[in-house]
């Protein structure tokens, strides 16, 4: 449980922010209405589990040791706690905002390809798997094997498919996005959230690392 809900809670701290998948979700959901966010939320899920196959059974006998779990586990604290404090900042200095365009009308399987290729081409996509992905993955796996990556898994594309299919309802129905009052104070509290989350992941592997360089 605690690994679905961490990886749910982190995955929702992604999905928030604004970026060129939002901005997708918005574009499709002007014209294709509610059914969008499914689609998009399955293109991005499809590619992730993809990677996530990539990474585990590639690289998954390397994670193993104490070297690289300490790495991993730094590297992806600094990493949660760098994107935590970078969120609640843009919050403060008013950078968070949201725009409404319309758009052509779009076909399902061409907004499922679109989402997946949106997401491939953000390079934050594959800095936030390198690092961050891989250490909650191997920490997962430490746990339950193979059963702690699906959970992971799980819990992440669950936040995207929550998040995107509820702007795309609140966007297809009314045509308008939710307060931008109510939406900063989130993106506030989830950045607390994961500056928390990254202390919290590089505790353990920092202890790790003292271990392994005392004589």
């Amino acid at each position: 449980m605690d690994i679905f809900l961490q990886s749910f809670i982190i995955g929702f701290s992604g999905a928030m922010m604004p970026g060129s998948l939002l901005t997708y979700t918005i574009d499709k959901s002007m014209k294709s209405g509610p059914k969008a966010g499914v689609l998009v939320s399955l293109g991005h899920a499809l590619l992730e589990l993809a990677l996530v196959i990539l990474l585990f059974f590639g690289i998954g006998k390397y994670l193993e040791t104490p070297v690289a779990q300490t790495i991993i586990g730094i590297l992806g604290g600094a990493v949660l706690v760098f994107f935590g404090v970078g969120m609640i900042k843009d919050v403060v200095r008013g950078r968070i905002n949201i725009e409404m365009k319309e758009s052509s009308s779009s076909k399902s399987g061409g907004i499922i390809l679109g989402s997946a290729l949106v997401s491939a081409s953000n390079p934050y996509f594959s800095f936030w798997w390198a690092t961050v992905g891989l250490g909650y993955m191997m920490y997962a796996n430490n746990l339950l094997g193979l059963a702690g990556v699906a959970l992971f898994y799980t819990g992440h594309i669950l936040s995207d498919f929550t998040w995107y299919t509820f702007v795309s309802f609140v966007i297809g129905k009314t045509r308008k996005f939710i307060s931008m009052k109510v939406y900063r104070i989130v993106i506030a509290v989830l950045g607390a959230v994961l500056v928390v989350f990254g202390i919290v992941f590089m505790v353990p592997a920092a202890k790790t690392a003292l271990s392994l360089i005392k004589p």
